[in-house]
């Protein structure tokens, strides 16, 4: 007799008590406090960094919130708002180094794009955010880079001018890894802050009863 074919577990239960279906991820679904509690336990560089704490991706995503408001001042804070979430999807999935992503290929970057999509419909965001300031947050994600690969993952200065290129002029940055709670109260702070500025409190709890 055939032992029964189940389905593998395709949904997260995050500690909100939402269960996120990673195939097919809901907007209602998703949560502020997840994403801050996710990425703050979230090591860049694969933990491969100097200091008593990991660099996370929730203070890498402070700084380039930080960064992109430096090089345009002016920024609608809606697109400071989705500069602040430019790697929340990794509340789930993690962070991968560019070399292993560009190995996993397209269906990666599939499940990356339906994820991301959902966490911007959660928080009032344009599913797809415009060409022109997607290439305004990577540009300031790789100034990000460059600061962490000097100081904290042992890159000589050359190779991550190479690698990322200069940072913005008149920016400096003096990185200090923060504690993981330090970070996850960082980055709930500027989300709450930026989603006041750009009128999307609603939004931001607008699953709160559900």
């Amino acid at each position: 007799m055939k032992a029964r074919q189940t389905k593998p577990r395709a949904w997260q239960r995050m500690l909100s008590g939402r269960r996120l279906d990673l195939l097919d991820p809901s907007p209602l679904d998703i949560e502020i406090e997840d994403i801050a509690h996710g990425l703050a336990r979230v090591a860049r560089w694969n933990g491969q960094t100097l200091g008593d704490h990991p660099f996370s991706v929730a203070q890498h995503s402070v700084v380039v919130e930080e960064i992109v408001a430096h090089i345009q001042p002016a920024l609608e804070p809606r697109w400071r708002l989705a500069a602040l979430l430019h790697d929340a999807a990794e509340y789930v999935i993690g962070d991968m180094i560019s070399p292993f992503k560009a190995a996993l290929g397209l269906d990666y970057r599939q499940f990356e794009d339906r994820l991301e999509n959902a966490i911007h419909v959660r928080f009032g965001l344009p599913a797809r955010t415009p060409a022109p300031i997607k290439t305004l947050i990577k540009a300031a994600d790789r100034a990000c880079a460059f600061f962490e690969a000097t100081q904290l993952a042992g890159f000589e200065h050359k190779e991550a001018l190479t690698l990322f290129g200069a940072p913005p002029r008149g920016y400096h940055l003096a990185i200090e890894a923060l504690s993981s709670s330090e970070a996850q109260e960082r980055y709930l702070q500027r989300h709450h802050l930026l989603c006041e500025a750009a009128g999307y409190l609603g939004a931001a709890s607008a699953f709160d009863s559900e």
